[in-house]
């Protein structure tokens, strides 16, 4: 059963109150705030890209705190351990038996903050968890809570002591935004409100852990015409035949891309996707995607650059195909 015109409506409406939320803490940054609640909606994974002072931990905090569900914040440093992340099975002397001790990755939303910062191996605890909903430790799996997010923050300028995300790990995160440095009158805002600390900032809850799931299972029933399928098709088929490229999006990239843009919709008040979904969300969910050649990267040639033009080269759909 397709999404009732009444329920999209309903859907705008939540849509716009979570992120009038998330804006008291981040001001003049709607669109990323946008781009935060689609993730969470299309039952995938934020990662947050951008220099130190633009309010990536900020803004995932007052993510979480919107939903009235359960979240954890993990710091990561060059010794953290998968354990650490995950949980760990310890030894009872009483019974004779390994009970499990879950680690802060079981909570409805897990901000990873500077993911960068940890070694590959803990890194890749990541991944089960991030793909599946369950973490298995000693040959047993125990599955999180739902919903289930992760929102991950890194510092693109900052090397020394980091270690690159494995492209297998990138290709987790649903979007990868940028928050930027605010324009003049949201720095004057900010100011004026300077004697706050930015943890002291806190925002009430808007929804329960219940209407997120209920939220998401209504986006999955958004309509979307044969077209726009082939849309996304023709555009991701693209990116692999760019001579930019090494390695284009996967067909992971194209159902995120639909997903998001299903999401979208609804956060707009529509029961059906149009193309400019798919434009507006081609280049925070496939961007990261890709693995540029070499020699265009000295260039200076970037992921979103490479986007742009084939969004250009692309020609949208102009018409609905028959059924």
């Amino acid at each position: 059963m397709s999404m009732t015109p009444e329920q999209a409506s309903a859907f705008q409406e939540t849509f716009g109150r979570l992120v009038a939320n998330v804006e008291q803490v981040l001001l003049g940054k709607t669109f990323v705030v946008r781009l935060g609640f689609v993730a969470l909606f299309s039952e995938g994974h934020l990662l947050l890209e951008d220099f130190p002072g633009t309010g990536k931990t900020s803004m995932a905090r007052a993510i979480s705190q919107s939903v009235s569900g359960t979240s954890n914040r993990i710091q990561f440093t060059p010794d953290l351990l998968p354990g650490d992340i995950t949980g760990v099975s310890v030894y009872d002397q009483r019974t004779g038996e390994f009970d499990f001790h879950s680690g802060p990755v079981f909570a409805n939303i897990v901000l990873a903050d500077e993911i960068n910062r940890a070694s590959p191996k803990t890194q890749a605890a990541l991944l089960e968890v991030m793909e599946e909903g369950q973490v298995t430790v000693d040959g047993e799996t125990h599955p999180v809570d739902a919903p289930f997010m992760v929102i991950a923050t890194q510092n693109p300028i900052e090397q020394a002591g980091t270690y690159r995300l494995p492209e297998a790990q990138l290709d987790r995160f649903l979007l990868k935004a940028s928050i930027g440095y605010p324009d003049h009158a949201s720095t004057l805002r900010i100011l004026e409100g300077a004697g706050t600390k930015a943890h002291d900032t806190t925002v009430p809850p808007i929804v329960t852990a219940d209407a997120v799931l209920e939220m998401a299972q209504q986006v999955r029933t958004v309509h979307v015409d044969p077209s726009i399928n082939d849309y996304v098709s023709r555009l991701v088929e693209s990116t692999r035949g760019a001579t930019e490229v090494r390695l284009g999006v996967s067909v992971r990239g194209a159902l995120a891309l639909v997903r998001a843009s299903k999401t979208l919709a609804a956060a707009s008040g529509r029961h059906y996707v149009v193309p400019d979904d798919v434009k507006s969300l081609a280049e925070p969910v496939l961007s990261h995607r890709l693995v540029l050649d070499p020699e265009a990267e000295f260039d200076g040639v970037t992921p979103s650059s490479v986007i742009a033009q084939l969004l250009l080269e692309t020609a949208p759909p102009s018409d609905r195909q028959a059924v």
